[in-house]
C-alpha cells in the first residue's frame, strides 16, 4: 500500500503534471470505484486544476471553472491501486469493468493519468467532494507526521491513555495518519523496539527514540522518492525497505535472519537480535498451520 512518501511524491508529480490544465473526461471503469454521487462526477469536466494536495494516504486533485467554488477530486489507493500517467489514450474507450482499470482522467491536450487496481479485492476509492473534510476517511484522519507542528509533546500526547501494541498504533490512521504496514516495520526495525511492545510501557526515552526514529526514517523515504516517476515508486520504495517484505533475508544491521509474523490478510517483519532481544515472536496462525 502507497503510504506517506509514495503519496507524497504522486502529489509532487500530478501537481507538476496538472496544475493549470483543464480536465475534459472522468472516465470511472469499474462500478464500486466512485463513493460519491453529489456532486456529479461529470461536474468536475471543464474545471481547471489549481493545486494538488495530500492528507495522509489520500491525494487531493482541486479544480475549479473560473470564477466558481473548487471541487475536490479525493483518492485512495487503498492497498492495490496505483496511477499511471499516460501521454495519449486510445481513441476507443475501454469497456467497464475488464482488466485492472478503475478511472481514467483525460486533460485538453489528451494526456492524463488512469487509476488501475490489482486483484479481486477492490477498495481503491474516488470521492468528488465541495471540500476534502466531506471525504469520511479524512475527516478522521490524525497529525500529519512530519507536519513541522508535529512535535515530541504532542507524539506523547497522543501515546497517553493507548493500550495495545505499538505497531498497531503506528498504523491506526485516526492516531496518526499516513503511516501503514511497511514503514511502521521499518521505524520499529531503526528504533530495535519489538512490534508487541505494549504503548502504555514505553518510557519517555522510548518515546523519545521513536518520535526520532520515525521522523528521521520517513523523511529519508521522502526525499528518495522525491523526483522519481510514478511507474518507478514501487520499485524504489521496496528498493528502500531494510526489513519490511523481506523475511528469509539477512539483517542489514546485525545479519540475522529477518522473521515474519502473519496475520489474515497480512504480515510484519522484524529482526530477532535488533528487537526482541533475540527471541522470535508468536506467529498464532503458523501454529495452528503446524498443528
Amino acid at each position: 500500500m502507497p503510504e506517506v512518501p509514495e503519496v507524497e511524491a504522486l502529489r509532487a508529480f500530478l501537481d507538476a503534471h496538472l496544475v493549470g490544465r483543464e480536465i475534459v473526461r472522468v472516465l470511472p471503469l469499474t462500478v464500486n470505484v466512485l463513493k460519491t454521487y453529489d456532486p456529479p462526477l461529470n461536474a468536475f469536466e471543464g474545471t481547471t486544476v489549481t493545486g494538488v494536495g495530500r492528507r495522509g494516504k489520500y491525494l487531493d486533485i482541486a479544480g475549479s471553472r473560473a470564477g466558481g467554488p473548487p471541487l475536490h477530486l479525493a483518492v485512495h489507493l487503498a492497498r492495490a491501486g496505483w496511477l499511471r500517467w499516460k501521454d495519449s489514450f486510445p481513441e476507443t474507450p475501454p469497456r467497464p469493468g475488464k482488466g485492472p482499470l478503475a478511472l481514467r482522467v483525460v486533460l485538453a491536450d489528451g494526456s492524463g493519468f488512469e487509476l488501475t487496481e490489482q486483484g479481486t479485492t477492490k477498495r481503491l476509492a474516488v470521492h468528488l467532494v465541495r471540500e476534502l473534510a466531506d471525504v469520511p476517511g479524512v475527516a478522521t484522519l490524525g497529525p500529519e507526521p512530519l507536519d513541522p507542528s508535529f512535535d515530541r509533546a504532542a507524539f506523547a500526547l497522543l501515546l497517553a491513555g493507548e493500550r495495545r501494541r505499538i505497531k498497531g498504533a503506528l498504523r491506526d490512521q485516526r492516531l496518526i495518519a499516513g503511516i501503514g504496514n511497511a514503514y511502521s516495520d521499518e521505524i520499529l526495525h531503526a528504533a530495535k523496539m519489538s512490534p508487541f511492545k505494549q504503548v502504555q510501557n514505553l518510557s519517555d526515552e522510548e518515546i523519545t527514540t521513536l518520535y526520532d526514529t520515525m521522523k528521521a526514517v520517513l523523511t529519508e523515504a521522502v526525499e528518495r522518492s522525491q523526483g522519481v516517476a510514478a511507474g518507478r515508486l514501487k520499485a524504489e520504495k521496496k528498493s528502500g525497505l531494510r526489513v519490511h517484505g523481506r523475511a528469509g533475508e539477512k539483517c542489514p544491521v546485525c545479519g540475522d535472519t529477518i522473521r515474519s509474523v502473519s496475520y489474515r490478510d497480512s504480515s510484519l517483519q522484524y529482526c530477532p537480535t535488533c528487537q526482541t532481544g533475540g527471541k522470535p515472536l508468536a506467529d498464532r496462525r503458523l501454529s495452528r498451520l503446524l498443528k
